[in-house]
């Protein structure tokens, strides 16, 4: 099967953005790109419960090659990011939050560092009808220089190198989304001002931020010999 990798990939994320309820029925679609073929979810189908063997898989000019069921109808919007961006994988959410706030604000303000991943603030793509050439420019237009986007009166839409890391900038522009809802209800969110910004792109820089790393300990030999344990008490003398 061509892409089968790509396809259990697919149909993986699929199941997790239904499990964690970013999700709901048939409302969202996935997609991963490997070299000129795209490995996408199919229209009509209910996500919680995709298989590898679901997963249509098509061309850069939206021709089938793989599969038997038709491909979201969101197919031109995935194209256009792949065009565009050169991206690995594309997730589209009618995430609950996220709609939500697609439906009253015009940008959603950088009010976390963890907002960088995203580009910083993110922008709300002008509504446009679903499955169109008209969405797919006001979401691509949007994207430029966000890899996130909301969608008016729609959903969201995330871009990444692979799939596991789109997903993960859904889940976080879904929780991002509902801080910034918690918090507008206290009062007026504070954001974080272009310098801060920068100190948190060089903090993360200096610090390795998002990665694991092994303690340092000194060797037992030399931190011995440095501190006098397990020296010879009658050497010297």
């Amino acid at each position: 099967m061509k892409l089968a990798s790509e396809c259990e990939r697919v149909a993986a994320a699929a199941r997790q953005l239904a499990d964690e309820g970013l999700v709901i029925g048939t409302g969202g679609n996935v997609s991963a790109r490997a070299g000129d073929f795209v490995a996408i979810t199919p229209t009509g189908a209910k996500l919680a419960d995709l298989q590898p063997p679901d997963v249509t898989v098509i061309d850069l000019s939206g021709e089938i090659v793989g599969g038997q069921l038709e491909p979201t109808s969101e197919l031109e919007l995935h194209l256009g990011v792949y065009r565009r961006f050169d991206a690995g994988a594309v997730v589209h959410t009618h995430a609950p939050m996220s709609t939500a706030l697609s439906c009253v604000i015009d940008e959603l303000p950088c009010v976390h560092y963890q907002m960088l991943l995203l580009g910083g603030t993110v922008p709300v793509a002008r509504y446009e009808t679903f499955g169109t050439r008209e969405l797919a420019a006001s979401v691509l237009a949007a994207l430029e220089g966000h890899t996130a986007a909301l969608m008016a009166n729609h959903g969201a839409i995330t871009y990444a190198a692979d799939v596991d890391t789109a997903v993960s900038n859904a889940l976080l522009l879904e929780w991002v989304c509902s801080v910034y809802w918690h918090a507008s209800t206290l009062g007026e969110p504070r954001t974080l001002d272009e310098p801060q910004r920068d100190a948190v792109i060089k903090a993360a820089l200096e610090r390795g931020y998002g990665s694991t790393r092994a303690v340092e300990r000194a060797d037992p030999a030399e931190a011995g010999s440095e501190s006098g344990e397990g020296r010879n008490p009658d050497r010297g003398r």
